[in-house]
């Protein structure tokens, strides 16, 4: 019999490689995978890994496909260091597409540089306001954040469905559930020409810069740090628990409530029922892979908006099902969480394990 013995003091070397080996591991597992599925693994890696980083169109999908993870993350990041687990930000997600589209539509044919800067606080205010639902809840009933936020998600994608097939429809359209396309006052400018990179771009990164000095450089961060890793120091150090749920769910939830708003007037240009592709989930995987940091999380951002190009294109090039990249993207973070467990614990057989507390009782 084994047991996990915790580490008296678990390598920092190691922790900072777990991302790496984790990437590692699962282009290993992923190769296995692909091999089950009857198609070459070698080529399978190299068409999802290596393939889009010599395109030059693929390339400038990477910033448009890492632009919404990262922002979602980086706000997700705050509550997470805080023991705060928003697992809910594909529901926000879709609230910021509704409530940012939605002001751009009661606008529509109107021009004028306000327009996209009210879209975009519509978007985070809708997120906001959706993130608050489960905070309220945790702080007046004790409810569990996970699960309800995860539970609105699926009453934020009914909702988008039920208001594109009604209010939001194009009255054009041929009673296609989808609404009018954004006019060009409410969509996002483009920065690369012949590419798909809008301003939001410019957003998710100074997002970055913000989180870091956030995180790194003020008192906010000190309290979300102490929050999460001794949370009755952080009573005795007065911090209010109810007012640190309520500003990291609202930051999180504002956040990727924006980054809907920037995908319905970007990429997408309309609201559709297939919006929401699951970026606020994907960025749970990119927040842990970044070690819930903002620097680390710009880097993973890329490398899982790196498997959304490479997997569309292994789908097209080799006929892998969409499914596979799916679990391809929950292969990894699986092995990182199998890594940190490895870091902190080590495994040693029982005996071991009840002859030190046997010790050390004796001892004492």
């Amino acid at each position: 019999m084994f047991k996990f013995e915790l580490r008296p003091t678990p390598s920092k070397t190691m922790r900072a490689a777990t991302p790496v080996l984790a990437v590692i591991a699962t282009m290993i597992a992923g190769a296995i995978l692909f091999s089950l599925l009857g198609k070459n693994p070698f080529e399978a890696i190299r068409v999802i890994f290596i393939d889009p980083l010599f395109d030059p169109f693929s390339r400038s999908e990477l910033l448009v496909k890492a632009s919404p993870l990262i922002l979602i993350a980086i706000g997700l990041s705050l509550g997470f260091r805080a023991g705060i687990w928003n697992i809910g930000a594909e529901g926000q997600f879709i609230i910021g597409a509704i409530t940012g589209g939605a002001m751009g539509l009661a606008f529509y044919g109107t021009s004028g540089v306000w327009l996209l800067p009210l879209m975009a606080l519509a978007g985070a205010l809708g997120g906001f306001l959706w993130a608050m639902i489960p905070a309220i809840l945790r702080i007046k009933f004790n409810a569990n954040e996970i699960l309800v936020s995860l539970m609105l998600v699926y009453v934020a994608t009914l909702l988008l469905s039920a208001l594109v097939s009604g209010p939001l429809r194009d009255p054009d359209g041929f009673n296609f559930p989808e609404s009018r396309t954004f006019h060009d006052s409410a969509t996002l400018p483009i920065l690369m020409a012949g590419t798909r990179v809008h301003a939001g771009v410019l957003i998710s990164l100074f997002a970055v810069v913000v989180g870091y000095v956030l995180l790194e450089r003020h008192v906010f961060g000190f309290h979300v740090k102490l929050t999460g890793s001794a949370p009755k120091a952080a009573n005795f150090a007065g911090v209010k628990q109810n007012a640190m749920i309520a500003a990291c769910l609202g930051i999180s939830g504002a956040l990727a409530g924006l980054a809907g708003m920037f995908e319905a007037s970007g990429p997408v240009g309309q609201l559709v029922p297939s919006l929401p592709v699951g970026y606020g989930f994907t960025a749970i995987i990119v927040a842990f892979l970044g070690r819930l940091h903002p620097i680390g999380i710009l880097a993973a951002g890329f490398v899982m908006a790196l498997t959304y190009i490479g997997g569309e294109t292994a789908q097209f090039s080799l006929g892998l099902p969409a499914a596979a990249i799916s679990v391809f993207q929950g292969m990894l973070l699986f092995f990182l969480l199998a890594f940190d467990i490895l870091v902190n614990y080590r495994i040693a057989p029982k005996r071991r394990v009840d002859a030190t507390l046997k010790s050390a009782e004796e001892a004492s």
